[in-house]
């Protein structure tokens, strides 16, 4: 599955978009000033956005990703 899939499925599954996403972590104190919290692990993201979002872990890796910059 290439990535745009993982992010089109999510956005299906959802309603969000990566930037929606960007908006919770900055809110939930994952992203700060537009970059990853540094004291955050990959871990605690993931699994926040498979317990509040019935995400899978590739899926959860995806949006990860979009938080460390990835786009395509």
């Amino acid at each position: 599955m290439s990535f745009q899939a993982y992010i089109d499925n999510i956005h299906q599954k959802t309603g969000k978009t990566p930037e929606d996403f960007k908006q919770l972590a900055t809110e939930k104190g994952f992203i700060v000033d537009g970059e990853l919290n540094k004291s955050v692990k990959a871990t605690e993201i993931t699994n926040w956005l498979k317990n509040d979002f019935e995400l899978g872990h590739g899926h959860a890796m995806a949006i990860y990703a979009t938080f460390k910059g990835k786009t395509s």
